[in-house]
């Protein structure tokens, strides 16, 4: 199974389902009680010691994979994969030299029963940062409010894609409307839930039935679009899917009109005071971190591959995925500066996102705060404007 969204609200069967997930792997139990890093060598001239948490504590939205590179960067001599709780600490290190704390990351999805990570968030404290996207802060914000502090993804790699031998007119998301195609997507995705709205796509050609898996898409034979990640699927259905070994053609929701910020670190809102200091210092520590791992992505890469394998969740990445997925995002542009920095966020970027986002959620009786404002959903306030990728 792909990557997925977790849906917005779920029926009684669903919720079954997932507490059944939470009672099997602890979830809402979770504490930072896995063992420290026990490294003892020298702090560099990042001395996060004097202002931060012994351990930073990371709760990322999936199992590990190359979207996830920045921060296995961090990751210092020797860090300890703990199988059983599907997470992995070690010393914290900033460019090369260790900061005085460690950082424990800790894999979401199917090691959370599929639970949201603010809801995580809100329940184990211990936990520091959050992986979530800006729409889903935008609904959140009366309820679990977090407010982003870095966003190592200046796009969202979540695209539709179709079979171009069977539709060689459709360039775009709007022209699968014209072309009349079915488009799977799963059940709850906001960003369709806008399509609609906006009239790129037509409620009578999307279906919801979509859970991960290549199976409807490839007995379709081209016939149907789908919904996947511009960093995975068109390696995978190409390389790995028998039966389909040939090239999708795709289009990112971002150039459609839905430009998130995807998979970004969050803490919650109430927090922002009390941890600045730590922010403050940290945060260019992830900033050079996002821009080491792209510039030479070999050694995480086999670090997340060694973790995803050894977490056994169903989850199979390999060395080929990660490379063309780390690939992909340099190409694509999905990684780079926003307002000249890496990690940054545009303000006015974000009030569009509440902007188109509000509808979808009056829609569903999902209450957004009248007055919300992109500071506090998304902050530069910790951004080093002087870290960036180079040109």
């Amino acid at each position: 199974m792909r990557k997925i969204p977790l849906p917005r609200a779920v029926g009684a069967s669903a919720a079954a389902v997932l507490l059944s997930l939470t009672a099997l792997t602890g979830c809402g139990q979770s504490s930072s009680a896995t063992a420290g890093s026990g490294y003892t060598g020298p702090i560099g001239p990042v001395n996060l010691k004097q202002v931060c948490p012994a351990k930073i504590v990371v709760q990322t939205d999936w199992n590990p994979e190359a979207e996830h590179g920045f921060t296995y960067e961090m990751l210092g001599p020797d860090p300890k994969i703990d199988a059983a709780a599907k997470r992995i600490v070690g010393p914290l290190f900033a460019h090369g030299q260790y900061t005085g704390v460690d950082l424990e990351i800790r894999a979401g999805g199917p090691a959370i029963g599929f639970q949201s990570v603010t809801s995580q968030m809100y329940q184990d404290t211990s936990i520091m940062f959050g992986y979530t996207d800006t729409d889903h802060s935008v609904q959140t914000a009366a309820t679990t409010p977090t407010t982003g502090v870095f966003a190592p993804l200046r796009i969202n790699p979540q695209m539709i894609m179709w079979d171009p031998a069977s539709y060689p007119a459709v360039h775009t998301i709007a022209d699968l409307k014209v072309a009349k195609a079915t488009v799977l997507y799963y059940q709850g995705t906001p960003f369709m839930d806008y399509f609609l709205g906006a009239g790129i796509l037509d409620k009578s050609q999307v279906d919801g039935s979509y859970d991960g898996t290549p199976a409807n898409f490839v007995a379709a034979q081209g016939k149907k679009a789908q919904q996947g990640f511009a960093s995975a699927e068109p390696y995978l259905y190409r390389q790995k899917i028998d039966q389909w070994h040939k090239p999708v053609a795709y289009q990112l929701i971002n150039d459609a009109g839905y430009p998130i910020y995807a998979s970004e670190l969050a803490i919650r809102s109430g927090d922002l005071d009390a941890d600045a200091a730590c922010l403050q210092r940290l945060v260019p520590v992830m900033q050079q971190a996002d821009v080491d791992y792209f510039a030479n992505p070999a050694k995480v890469n086999a670090l997340i591959v060694e973790a995803a394998a050894k977490y056994d969740t169903g989850w199979v990445y390999d060395s080929g995925e990660a490379d063309y997925a780390t690939t992909t995002m340099r190409e694509l542009g999905i990684v780079g500066n926003e307002n000249g920095a890496a990690g940054g966020f545009d303000p006015a970027r974000v009030q569009h996102i509440i902007d188109i986002t509000r509808p979808v959620y009056a829609a569903e009786k999902v209450s957004v705060p009248a007055k919300l404002t992109p500071d506090q959903i998304a902050t530069n306030r910790f951004i080093d404007p002087k870290i960036g990728f180079g040109s």
